[in-house]
């Protein structure tokens, strides 16, 4: 794995704030003031991505996984912060370096049904970018479509039929072989294999190995199942609620968690060796990112929470070779 960055980000954060509806505009109108109800989605993330790697990002749903994921793929512009491609600020490229970074970073969605148009022909669907970004001459497109389709493992004959008339299996290797059109260096995987039966995912999963040793692809793979995670990434990040509160390579944090989110994480991970145990859900629900907690994001779950979870906000740091926690356990003064 080389160690020059394809992707930085840099105390990245991303707020919602919701338009006022007809009710809050007339009250505004009248004098009344209405607190805002702001989401905070990204929370001030540091993340480096090395070409050629692949960092698993987890978390449970609303933690703003795939909000960060979309950052980086430039789709949702970030609040504050900045993602640097290749050592350029992405918000700042123009001209040819912008359309590099377009084409250079792709998205591969979680439901592949609805990212792809239902009423085009796969040839269509996969030849798009080609001549709307005029990377090929016309009669050069089919070739290319049929390249793209035996990259993910279908044949040729494919190239005639709806979404609809291929399976989910197949479906999700029809997005992956669209963001292969462009010739991409980067792959944001968004829950690539959640909606796939556990032998598909297998395959896909595969399929995403075969194509990082064939291209050299990086990917940053967001999902919520340990178990693929584990699989695939060099790196894991666990985020909770817009925070990354521990990264380390993917042996250490399966061997050595240290974050007691992570640990209660990986106490719920499906494991045969442990058949007929009994499940211990993460007490709580998470909170919601409209009022999130202060100090420590996870205190109000956490078994180990002292009082200064409640008030200080711990900072990611270095605690093993490569291995940063953002835990106040770690801190020799609280012991």
């Amino acid at each position: 794995m080389s160690d020059t960055a394809v992707i930085e980000l840099r105390d990245l954060r991303k707020r919602f704030e919701p338009r006022p509806d007809l009710a809050q505009r007339i009250l505004t109108m009248a004098g009344k003031t209405m607190p805002k109800r702001t989401v905070h989605a990204v929370n001030g993330v540091d993340l480096t991505l090395a070409r050629g790697e692949v960092v698993g990002l987890v978390g449970e749903s609303g933690c703003g996984k795939s909000t960060l994921g979309r950052m980086v793929a430039g789709l949702i512009r970030p609040t504050e912060g900045t993602v640097t491609y290749k050592g350029r600020d992405a918000a700042k490229l123009t001209g040819r370096d912008k359309l590099e970074y377009t084409l250079g970073v792709q998205m591969i969605f979680q439901d592949p049904q609805a990212s792809l148009n239902p009423r085009q022909r796969l040839h269509k669907i996969l030849g798009e970018s080609l001549r709307v970004h005029n990377l090929a001459a016309s009669k050069d497109v089919q070739a290319r479509v049929d390249q793209a389709l035996s990259e993910v493992g279908l044949s040729a004959e494919y190239r005639d039929r709806f979404p609809h008339q291929i399976s989910g299996g197949q479906r999700q290797r029809i997005g992956i072989a669209r963001a292969l059109m462009v010739q991409p260096s980067f792959l944001v995987c968004d829950e690539p294999v959640a909606a796939l039966d556990v032998s598909i995912q297998a395959q896909v999963i595969n399929l995403f190995m075969d194509l990082r040793d064939r291209h050299g692809f990086t990917y940053l793979f967001i999902s919520h199942d340990l178990g693929v995670v584990r699989h695939i990434s060099d790196r894991v990040a666990i985020m909770y609620l817009g925070r990354i509160v521990e990264i380390a390579p993917a042996r250490e944090i399966f061997a050595r968690a240290n974050h007691p989110y992570t640990q209660a994480l990986l106490t719920e991970m499906p494991n045969v060796a442990q058949r007929g145990r009994n499940f211990t859900p993460i007490k709580g629900e998470i909170p919601s990112p409209l009022s999130p907690p202060s100090g420590c994001t996870f205190h109000p779950r956490c078994p180990h929470a002292m009082p200064r979870c409640k008030v200080e906000e711990p900072v990611l740091k270095d605690i093993a070779s490569g291995h940063r926690s953002a835990c106040f356990l770690n801190d020799t003064s609280a012991a």
